[in-house]
């Protein structure tokens, strides 16, 4: 999730509007940290959760377990915010197992669809 986070930031003050000297600087810094230490970082993050789905179905194995349910979090995320994608595919069959759950669909039946 750090990485996530710091992508969501960073977006953010690059994105801000703010006076002229200070927006340029923020933008700068803001495309650099981006460039030099969050996109490597959710490169390997994301090829590790895809490496891992290789060898089971499920974070903990071959059963669904509350591992499964902490990561759907941070891969939903990665969907809609870091590029996750057919790339991957192990990390997105992994999300269409967990969107196929009946407990999945009651939760946003009950809680709304989640905007990430």
């Amino acid at each position: 999730m750090s990485p996530l986070l710091f992508k969501f930031v960073f977006d953010r003050i690059a994105k801000n509007p703010a006076p002229w000297p200070v927006s340029a600087i923020a933008r700068r810094i803001a495309t650099t940290v981006t460039t030099t230490f969050i996109a490597p970082n959710l490169k390997r993050h994301l090829d590790y959760i895809e490496a891992e789905l290789n060898s089971h179905a499920w974070f903990a194995g071959e059963e669904f377990t509350a591992a499964d349910v902490q990561m759907s979090f941070p891969l939903e995320i990665a969907v809609s915010r870091a590029g996750l994608d057919a790339s991957r595919p192990k990390s997105m069959a992994f999300l269409d197992r967990i969107h196929a759950r009946d407990a999945y669909k009651r939760a946003l039946e009950r809680g709304g669809k989640y905007d990430y």
